[in-house]
């Protein structure tokens, strides 16, 4: 039998209580007698003491913002085969944005609230408290109102921000409205003063529920066929992305891909926005290098890209607390730190391998020459080890087509390198005759290197290496040649400028020829893929070769596949050389015509590659080592507001002056980086006892992330401890309810970050999702997580000892309804301006940007004014 000692004739108490001891801290003593002057400083000590510490968890919650971001960021590689068979590697993300933004991201921006609630309740010994929920129940109203409101005004000027998932909004928005709803249920009307087990486990397990249906609605399970057949009868826009997307080019059949995986259609999108972004970086830079336009793509991308809410929230404390949140300055911290590391292996690794061994080779190992040169020098060279010996190498010619003592006399000979010598040579004759013949080629090879002391031959620290055999060609000088190509196809890629396709002179080189060629369009047309000739080359006496030289225009395509052809003539001799007998006359040979293959560019694939790699903005908030977070909070960098000002107007700008204007102001930023104000160096020092404690945080990068999530949620938790305490003391100090002191200033500190990050996403993202859409999934994760693990436990533990866990409806009974009720208004006002009047959620025209904002304010003033009245018993509502 339970022991039910609760008085239902429990009227309101209009009074505070008295400050009783906390979780952590001590109660400020003596409680009786005190005058106003010390009541003035203690409140005030509490206040500087809560700023601080809001302060402390808004610097650990970027630790662990930042492991969340690492961890929702991990991916993975999967092959997929497109319409025409190719097989290709894509890489998709381990978790869905959906489920990551309801759980990880969820539980980090609304983790001090939700570790409140819990604390709370073990601090008490599993008794309810008016801090823990009514935090809750305040920030969710300051989410709501406050922040959306805040958002809709500071879009910049002729701007709107459309929420992009709107599906799965209005789920994460109607489980927001019933987890405050059934909160009031609980406790109100199923079992009006307590709460029993299997009301909070469902509460908890609503959760995972919302999670899930989520997941559901964004991925399109079980209802995926009725949105096709209605789409097919009715031909509207499948889904409401499309009403917000951008023109960006679509890869083709990317109909067929979606159906596969949606995965692969949004790494799709962003290969092709990557490579517009490349192009576009390469006509306002047309002069700077690869290794320079890879890196002003990746910091292009890396502005303009999708950021997820942990970024925003990051980027938000980094500016209030004097961190960087420039993405240039990010970028190249983290270069130098790779690069200095990955330089010291490499060189390392060099030097051991080369001063271990001992390779002797031919340089180089093919060599040309007429049959009237008399002899050719070869040369051999030595290369690492230890250079002090005196080694010996033997060589030997061998017959190819050309025989030795009739085209060239047979040589074999041994090489001495003394000390210290790295390249010697050695010569053979080559015989002429009047015979008209083909060209012909003979060998040389090196072999039994040795060192000279006792013949010794040690092939762990001396060994003859690739190229070990050189290859001489005889070329006939007696007629005027056979003209032809190297090879019948050549592959290019796009970017290679200028193409050179060599036309060689065999079986002669006597006199002055010259050969006609022009170019033959395939799929590839001249003047518009490549420069269209009609024209002569020249071979003088003796030369043996010449080139074609084509400009080749750069489309800096992804994939390419485009062919033309080059065909030659009949070679045209001088006049005297006219006269020479028929068998000695220049002809073509059979290879006079070749096919150019013109592909994507190595380097621009390469670079889309390393960028879909490399453009998550986990490298941006990720720390590598303790070293990188130390120096991170001795730093004290300038606000970075001008350069996002200026990466959102290089984003935007149309015309031609704008954006000389920008890159410019660009230019003139990275040459004088902005120095740090004297605000910067204050909040630096003031915040510098938390940076310093907090680098001893374990990285990012120590297992995937969950090192530092770890440790930074135990440090919230003990910070939070201090804060609830501090706001109780601080509440009964000045005589104000805990009810009272969570709605308004606990749920301000807690919230204030949010409110920058929301701030940052409305103004930098395309979409309304990460500074709206994600607060009705955090409001709902609040009290499904916050209210209902804690009330789950206490529950669990009165059941086994016999008790009910008891909670007093009163004020937060009252407060769930007047949130609620404005919640309705709120969400309707959004849903309206989403209609074609105003165009979106977030901006539009000035006067219902300023109106729709001064509504959502309104409404916060108005909740927590009435919530604080009712806490005095000026209402008579709820009175259990």
């Amino acid at each position: 039998m339970y022991n039910l000692t609760l008085n239902s004739s429990q009227v309101c108490d209009t009074s505070a209580s008295y400050c009783k001891p906390g979780v952590v801290l001590p109660v400020w003593n003596p409680q009786e007698n005190v005058s106003i002057g010390d009541t003035i400083a203690r409140a005030c000590v509490y206040v500087l003491a809560l700023a601080y510490m809001f302060l402390g968890v808004s610097i650990i919650a970027d630790r662990f913002m930042a492991a969340i971001e690492v961890i929702t960021s991990q991916e993975r590689e999967i092959k997929v085969t497109d319409s025409e068979g190719n097989k290709q590697t894509v890489m998709v993300r381990y978790w869905n944005e959906t489920v990551s933004n309801l759980t990880l991201m969820a539980l980090g921006s609304s983790a001090p609230e939700i570790l409140l609630s819990i604390i709370e309740i073990f601090g008490n010994k599993f008794e309810a408290g008016d801090l823990g929920p009514n935090t809750i129940v305040g920030s969710a109203a300051f989410n709501l109102f406050v922040i959306i409101g805040y958002c809709i005004s500071v879009v910049p000027n002729g701007e709107i921000r459309r929420i992009k998932h709107l599906r799965v909004f209005f789920v994460t928005a109607t489980w927001s409205i019933f987890a405050y709803i059934w909160l009031y249920i609980i406790i109100a009307v199923i079992s009006p003063n307590y709460v029993d087990v299997w009301e909070a486990t469902l509460t908890f397990l609503f959760f995972p529920i919302t999670v899930l249906t989520a997941y559901i609605v964004d991925k399109k399970i079980f209802i995926g066929s009725f949105l096709q057949r209605r789409i097919k009868s009715t031909k509207v826009v499948r889904d409401e992305e499309a009403q917000n997307a951008e023109p960006l080019k679509v890869v083709e059949n990317m109909e067929a891909v979606d159906a596969a995986n949606p995965d692969i259609k949004n790494f799709e999108e962003h290969r092709k926005e990557y490579i517009n972004i490349l192009k576009e970086m390469r006509q306002k830079h047309p002069d700077i290098g690869v290794d320079e336009l890879q890196k002003l793509a990746e910091v292009e991308i890396l502005k303009r890209g999708p950021k997820s809410r942990a970024y925003y929230r990051i980027q938000a404390t980094r500016k209030l607390i004097g961190g960087t949140s420039n993405v240039r300055k990010k970028l190249e911290v983290k270069d130098r730190l790779a690069n200095s590391k990955s330089k010291s292996n490499l060189e390392s690794l060099i030097d051991n391998e080369a001063n271990t061994v001992t390779s002797v080779f031919f340089e180089p190992a093919h060599y040309t020459c007429f049959e009237s040169v008399g002899s050719i020098e070869l040369y051999v060279t030595r290369q690492g080890g230890d250079l002090n010996n005196t080694i010996l190498v033997d060589y030997k010619t061998e017959n190819g087509s050309a025989e030795a003592n009739s085209d060239y006399e047979y040589t074999e000979g041994t090489l001495i390198f003394y000390p210290n010598e790295t390249r010697k040579h050695f010569v053979v004759k080559i015989i002429d005759d009047d015979v008209y013949e083909e060209d012909e080629h003979f060998y040389v090879r090196l072999s039994n290197a040795r060192y000279q002391e006792n013949e010794l031959v040690d092939t762990d620290t001396l060994s003859v290496t690739n190229p070990d055999l050189a290859t001489v060609m005889i070329l006939d000088d007696d007629h005027g040649g056979v003209f032809m190509f190297t090879e019948a196809k050549m592959e290019i890629i796009e970017n290679v400028g200028v193409l050179r396709v060599k036309v060689i002179r065999t079986s002669g080189a006597r006199g002055k020829v010259k050969v006609p060629y022009k170019t033959m369009d395939g799929s590839a047309v001249g003047g518009r893929d490549f420069e269209k000739k009609n024209d002569v080359l020249t071979f003088y006496n003796n030369e043996v070769e010449k080139y074609i030289e084509i400009d080749i225009v750069d489309d800096e395509d992804y994939q390419k596949n485009e062919n033309f052809f080059i065909k030659l003539s009949d070679p045209i001799p001088e006049m005297e050389e006219a006269s020479h007998n028929e068998a000695g006359r220049p002809r073509l040979g059979d290879q006079n015509k070749i096919e150019i293959q013109i592909k994507e560019s190595k380097v621009i694939k390469g670079i889309v590659d390393k960028l879909l790699i490399k453009s998550n903005a986990a490298v941006l908030v990720g720390t590598s080592s303790w070293r990188e977070q130390f120096i991170e909070a001795f730093q004290v960098n300038a606000d970075d507001d001008a350069d996002d000002d200026d990466d959102d107007a290089n984003g935007n700008e149309e015309d031609n002056d704008g954006e000389k204007s920008d890159e410019n102001q660009a230019d003139k930023e990275e040459s004088e980086p902005k120095k740090p104000s004297l605000s910067d160096y204050l909040i630096h020092f003031v915040s510098l006892f938390w940076k310093v404690l907090f680098a001893f945080v374990p990285p990012t990068e120590i297992w995937g992330g969950w090192a530092c999530f770890v440790v930074s949620i135990i440090i919230i938790g003990i910070l939070t401890a201090v804060i609830g305490d501090l706001a109780s003391h601080f509440g009964c100090t000045v005589g104000l309810k805990d009810s009272v002191t969570a709605i308004s200033f606990v749920a301000l500190g807690t919230s204030l970050p949010d409110t920058f990050a929301s701030k940052v996403a409305a103004i930098q993202d395309r979409y309304a999702d990460s500074s709206v859409g994600n607060v009705t999934g955090s409001n709902a994760v609040n009290v499904f997580l916050g209210i209902g693990l804690a009330w789950m436990c206490a529950s669990i533990y009165h059941y086994f000892n016999g008790t009910r866990f008891v909670v007093i409806p009163g004020s937060l009974a009252f407060s769930v309804t007047m949130f609620c009720s404005f919640a309705f208004i709120a969400i309707s006002i959004m849903m309206f301006r989403r209609s074609k009047f105003i165009g979106g959620e977030l901006g539009g025209p000035a006067s219902w940007r300023y109106f729709s904002s001064f509504v959502f304010i309104c409404l916060w003033l108005a909740y927590v004014i009435l919530s604080s009245l009712d806490s005095y018993c000026v209402f008579d509502f709820f009175k259990f």
